[in-house]
């Protein structure tokens, strides 16, 4: 008998904003969408923010009615996924702080990219219990508990407000805007980008090589001619 195939190895890029609560969904359902197959995950802080400037756009919680939905969605879907969530205190907030801690832990190597244990220190900073993401003792205690992690490694810490951390977050954002995205949470497989915590199914579809992807239909998305354009 021959030798088992050892299964391929995927890379998955994950652009996400922890302000998203649909990048905190993706986040936790990540693992179980992957079940059975081999991946290599790089999580990968940007600015959304930007990403809307780029585009011209708002975000879903600047818009009215279309803010109070997403809340509505978002806790419905957690726990209809049974994924612990409460909402913040306020929201929409200012993340950049919290952007600037996570790369402050992104190692020599990769220095654009994020831990999973320190995505989620960012993540449950913001989506559990229902507190301030902006308090400054809850980012002072934040930042001591990555210090920590960062000690426990050996590995240098850089201050959040340094031109170091600041440009990762900069290229970062630029690199998602070079891919053509446009919000968060990005999921990059090869050339393709899932867009939304609820593109998970599709994005494991693609990994399981369901015949769709290898059709015409991803490419004809893009060439569909436009009927009309508003002008804003």
């Amino acid at each position: 008998m021959g030798e088992t195939a050892e299964p391929a190895l995927h890379e998955i890029r994950f652009f996400y904003d922890p302000i998203s609560p649909y990048a905190y969904l993706a986040f936790e359902r990540l693992p179980e969408t992957l079940m059975g197959h081999s991946a290599h995950i790089r999580y990968q802080p940007v600015l959304f923010a930007a990403l809307l400037k780029a585009h011209g756009q708002l975000g879903p919680a600047e818009i009215p009615g279309k803010r109070e939905w997403t809340y509505r969605q978002a806790s419905w879907l957690a726990q209809h996924h049974g994924v612990p969530l409460e909402l913040p205190s306020e929201h929409p907030f200012n993340p950049l702080a919290l952007l600037r801690l996570g790369l402050c832990c992104a190692s020599a190597e990769a220095p654009g990219e994020t831990s999973r244990w320190v995505a989620e220190q960012l993540m449950h900073h913001v989506w559990r219990g229902g507190h301030s993401a902006t308090d400054p003792q809850r980012l002072a205690d934040l930042q001591a508990r990555l210090q920590d992690h960062m000690a426990q490694r050996d590995r240098s810490w850089l201050a959040p407000e340094s031109d170091a951390v600041k440009l990762r977050l900069r290229s970062n954002t630029d690199q998602a805007l070079a891919l053509g995205l446009f919000g968060v949470p990005s999921l990059v497989l090869g050339e393709r980008v899932f867009w939304g915590q609820d593109a998970l199914p599709m994005l494991r579809a693609c990994l399981d090589g369901d015949v769709w992807f290898d059709g015409s239909a991803w490419g004809a998305a893009s060439q569909l001619p436009t009927g009309v354009q508003r002008i804003p």
